[in-house]
């Protein structure tokens, strides 16, 4: 049995206990005598999470090193990402800001203002992208 099938049953058999678990977890009362399914179904939930995060990352990487140009490809794209974001956190303002009466300082203001700016920058080249895609399809 290859891999893709075993995926394939393995993804029915999750899919049919998900069903099972949202039933059991419906039917609780809201007591609280029956909740004690809440806990072990975010375990459950987690486990699952884990597996198929695992089972992505090896098709993933499995497919990335058989083609050389597409691993280049890859690492040219990440390195860019990770250049985006090295130059939002540079920019980030790292001012001590005051919300709902808590000073915040240090880090999170900058890791907040890099994250913004990494989703400007972002949004303005996939914009970009798509005006320019736009632009040589309608020459063409």
């Amino acid at each position: 049995m290859n891999l893709h099938k075993l995926t394939k049953i393995a993804v029915i058999i999750i899919a049919v206990l998900s069903v099972i678990f949202l039933g059991l977890l419906m039917n609780a009362s809201e007591d609280g005598a029956e909740n004690k399914w809440i806990s072990p179904l975010i375990f459950l939930s987690y486990v699952v999470l884990a597996i198929c995060v695992g089972i992505v990352l090896i098709y993933v990487l499995k497919n990335l090193f058989s083609d050389k140009a597409n691993l280049k490809k890859t690492l040219i794209s990440v390195a860019l990402f990770a250049g985006v974001l090295l130059i939002s956190y540079l920019l980030a303002n790292g001012d001590e800001v005051k919300a709902n009466g808590i000073v915040y300082s240090g880090s999170t203001p900058k890791l907040v203002g890099a994250g913004l700016n990494a989703f400007y920058i972002l949004t303005v080249v996939a914009i970009g992208t798509m005006v320019w895609a736009g632009f040589t399809k309608i020459r063409k």
